[in-house]
């Protein structure tokens, strides 16, 4: 039996973490979590694989190559434009030659897929769904089976009203190639299009209840939550690492000098030094090249490859991709998210939430409450002698203009006069900042004439 792979998504809802690479290759204890698909594939038997790409496709390519270094064979097809779920399968053209598995590349799992084929096969079913339960289904497709396993109803997303099962479907399918003779106008999706149409002409449509773990990384808690529940022992992730004591794992040249402090359950990438006096605690993944300086903290976080937190930090349920820098005595707080290569300032605070975009500076000092997407932290020449200065959108953004008629506004009660020039960023600006007066107490303004723009072209 061949398999699908579907790799094909931006991962938007894992921004900052996707910027610089497709949602299929988010790391998941150190390897790419479309890794995990590929070995579980491989563990029951199905070794060619087709995988459909749209975004960042070379990441892909790349890192796994024709697949031999896995043990399996890997054929690429791309997306020129968004084709749907199903579209991107009828795009394989003539790879599908019997029945095949449908699996996504940015979900971890340990489904026995050996029982799922042996089920389809029993029930001789056009198309096969892998089926799941789930305390809170509001983010999945919701499925409703007969007694013999056929599905008799489904709704993709629904509210709590509109919840009638606590079964959901995981995207892992088992299809004949006849229901890709549906996809008829493109884009076209299993769940949204074909589906529906299999249930509405009666075709053998079946659902398959499974044990065992499956978790959508879909949003950044849920990648959190997939570490702890791998370190848990939820599910069955070989770490690919020497045990050195129970819970405390490290890949090859990992060192962890005298006087460090490790807490398990953790894994050390390779080549990642904990210097002496620096404290890792349990649920925290490092991976490869990192540097933990001496009295550096580190909890429940997620650290990509070669990021390196200097002495006295601390860092708490953190995620911090590749190449990120924490500067001495700096502070990250739960849920926060460093990007690539971005440099957090010594004694800097990035408050919980805060998610910081790749390439970013936060100053010496700086506390951040808000996610920075635009610009840096700080700038030491926002402000000189004449004002403020510096690149439209990116150091003088509307936010920073807001900020600044909120602070004129809550010093200066009375009237305020605002001028510009025509040029479209100027009003911009000069909007931004009136936003940011009329924010202030309302007690202060008699009314809108309070708010006088000069006359003038702006």
């Amino acid at each position: 039996m061949k398999a699908i792979i579907m790799a094909g998504g931006h991962g938007t809802r894992l921004r900052p973490l996707t910027c610089t690479f497709p949602k299929p290759m988010a790391r998941i204890v150190n390897r790419p979590v479309m890794e995990h698909s590929i070995l579980l594939l491989k563990k029951h038997g199905i070794t060619d694989i087709g995988v459909t790409l749209m975004y960042l496709p070379n990441e892909i390519r790349s890192y796994f190559g024709d697949g031999s270094a896995f043990g399996v064979r890997l054929t690429y097809f791309l997306e020129e434009t968004p084709l749907g779920t199903a579209g991107s399968v009828k795009n394989t053209g003539d790879f599908l030659d019997g029945d095949f598995l449908v699996i996504s590349g940015d979900a971890l799992t340990d489904m026995d897929l050996s029982a799922f084929i042996a089920y389809h096969k029993a029930k001789g079913a056009e198309a096969s769904l892998l089926l799941k339960r789930m305390d809170i289904p509001l983010s999945y497709g919701v499925v409703v089976t007969d007694g013999d396993g056929r599905i008799v109803r489904f709704l993709e997303k629904p509210t709590w009203s509109q919840v009638f099962s606590d079964m959901v479907n995981t995207g892992i399918y088992l299809l004949n190639p006849s229901v890709l003779r549906l996809a008829e106008k493109l884009p076209c999706d299993f769940s949204g299009d074909i589906f529906p149409r299999l249930l509405s002409e009666g075709r053998p449509l079946y659902g398959y209840v499974a044990d065992g773990y499956w978790c959508d990384i879909g949003d950044l808690d849920a990648y959190r939550h997939c570490h702890y529940d791998i370190f848990a022992g939820k599910t069955d992730v070989n770490l690919n690492a020497c045990r050195l004591r129970d819970g405390v794992y490290a890949e090859e040249g990992a060192v962890i000098e005298a006087g460090a402090t490790v807490e398990p359950p953790v894994l050390i990438g390779k080549n990642t030094r904990i210097q002496s006096g620096a404290h890792v605690d349990g649920y925290t993944v490092l991976g490869e090249g990192c540097v933990i300086a001496p009295g550096a903290s580190v909890k429940r976080s997620v650290l990509m490859d070669y990021v390196t937190v200097e002495k006295n930090a601390q860092i708490r349920g953190s995620i911090l991709c590749s190449r990120s820098h924490v500067g001495e005595g700096a502070s990250l707080f739960e849920q926060s998210v460093v990007g690539e290569e971005s440099r957090i300032g010594a004694d800097a605070v990035i408050k919980p939430g805060v998610r910081v975009w790749p390439c970013k500076m936060v100053g010496q000092g700086e506390i951040l409450s808000e996610s920075l997407v635009w610009g840096n932290g700080v700038s030491d020449e926002l402000f000189c002698e004449r004002g403020m200065r510096g690149p439209t959108d990116t150091e003088l953004t509307p936010h920073h203009a807001e900020k600044l008629g909120q602070a004129v506004g809550s010093v200066f009660p009375g009237r305020i006069g605002i001028a510009a020039d025509g040029d479209p960023a100027s009003l911009m600006l000069k909007y931004a900042v009136m936003s940011g007066l009329m924010s202030r107490d309302r007690k202060s303004l008699t009314s809108e004439a309070s708010l006088c723009p000069l006359p003038g072209p702006g």
